[in-house]
């Protein structure tokens, strides 16, 4: 009997070109993913890990504020992981004078 599975989108092709293009994202070569978005990303989602661990772990004796904390430490990790995605985004073109960031606090 000759069963086929069906076509999925976690089909081996797949899994190895994403491995491959994680390499790539780490070395001198072109890669599909933006290795400043990536780590971004990764950042965010272990610091909502993190965050939302200690509401578990915690239930039975969070009080408000603890959540209030929480949830405003959340968005303030949001917020920043949006705008330094947005800064990437800026297109640079060659008449702007270039704006330097290390006399900014």
């Amino acid at each position: 009997m000759n069963m086929k599975l069906p076509k999925t989108f976690f089909g081996w092709t797949n899994i190895k070109w994403l491995i491959k293009e994680f390499i790539a994202m780490y070395s001198t070569k072109d890669s599909y993913f933006s290795k400043k978005r990536f780590e971004s990303s990764l950042a965010f989602f272990g610091a909502m890990g993190l965050i939302l661990a200690h509401a578990y772990h915690s239930r039975n004796e969070i009080t408000n504020s603890e959540i209030l904390t929480d949830a405003a430490l959340l968005f303030a990790i949001a917020g920043y992981t949006v705008t330094q995605i947005q800064k990437e985004k800026k297109p640079i073109t060659p008449d702007a004078p270039v704006k330097d960031d290390s006399d900014s606090v």
